[in-house]
């Protein structure tokens, strides 16, 4: 029973290290995605038209 149980013991260890090792990339990678694409958002020169109270259209 020993070693199967060490064996086990291992192969979980394992997943679990390399599934927060994933999840380590990906979310700074998701977060520098956003922001990148904020800053894309906000530096795009969109004309924006308002009317002025009073005006005609």
């Amino acid at each position: 029973m020993g070693p199967k149980i060490g064996r086990a013991t291992f192969f979980v260890t394992a997943m679990m290290f390399f599934a927060v090792l994933a999840l380590d990339i990906a979310i700074p990678t998701l977060v520098l995605c956003i922001m990148a694409l904020s800053t894309w958002l906000v530096s795009l020169d969109l004309p924006v038209t308002r009317k002025q109270g009073g005006e005609a259209a």
